[in-house]
């Protein structure tokens, strides 16, 4: 995404690349031995908004940095996500990445304007809230995270 369009759009810097596994215990070591120790947990995610219905999933997650750079891999546990999708359509490697927004909600119908498709969205609390959203195909079609916290 060039620098002009996330501008004007209000997305800062990325400041997270995330991949999708089939294990992470597998994969693990080979991420470790580029971008050091992995915090891995397990997050149960009941509510999402999966392409406009309710879904619950489940994902095993390892956080690893790179500088300021966050690395997140993503297995699914269980539930059918777009993580799934990934795996089945494309198989293991980047999912998408990540921009920090101060309001998603206000953030969501802009980005719809110029033809990004939410994917998911999960809201944890009034200020905690994610989603990921398809780019237009003229920027790649690739996935974008937003991340109110």
């Amino acid at each position: 995404m060039s620098s002009e369009f996330a501008d004007r759009l209000g997305l800062g810097p990325i400041d997270q690349v995330s991949y999708v596994v089939e294990n992470i215990d597998r994969a693990l070591p080979g991420y470790e031995s580029l971008f050091g120790p992995f915090e891995v947990s397990q997050n149960e995610l009941p509510d999402c908004t999966i392409r406009g219905k309710l879904a619950d999933c489940t994902l095993k997650m390892a956080i690893g940095h790179s500088g300021s750079m966050e690395i997140e891999l993503i297995e699914v546990v269980a539930g059918e996500t777009t993580h799934t999708e990934h795996l089945r359509e494309h198989g293991e490697g980047l999912h998408h990445v990540r921009f920090r927004v101060d309001d998603i909600d206000t953030k969501l119908p802009e980005l719809a304007a110029e033809g990004f498709e939410t994917l998911l969205y999960k809201r944890f609390s009034p200020e905690i809230a994610f989603a990921y959203l398809q780019t237009p195909d003229a920027i790649g079609g690739s996935v974008i995270e937003l991340l109110q916290l």
